[in-house]
């Protein structure tokens, strides 16, 4: 299955690498790509299990859906995995 979900925080392509990074070490996940353009994160995933660790990651991440809580502490790890990203690319 496909699933495309519209995130928060994304800023750039260090943003965009670690989620790629991150999200294709899930187990059950591929083709993942990101759209800096639009924040949308699309993947290929097996199970609501996966589809549910994927939502998860984002979050831990800093990523989280549109719609859902996107305090300070979410924002301030999205520069975190955006410098990262930046770093490993």
């Amino acid at each position: 299955m496909e699933s495309t979900l519209k995130i928060q925080n994304l800023k750039c392509g260090g943003c965009a690498n670690t989620i790629v990074t991150q999200l294709s070490k899930l187990i059950g996940i591929s083709k993942v790509e990101v759209n800096n353009d639009t924040d949308e994160v699309n993947f290929s995933y097996n199970s609501e299990t996966e589809f549910e660790s994927v939502k998860k990651k984002l979050s831990d991440l800093g990523y989280p859906m549109v719609g859902e809580s996107n305090p300070l502490p979410k924002k301030a790890k999205s520069f975190v995995s955006c410098a990262i990203g930046r770093m490993t690319k």
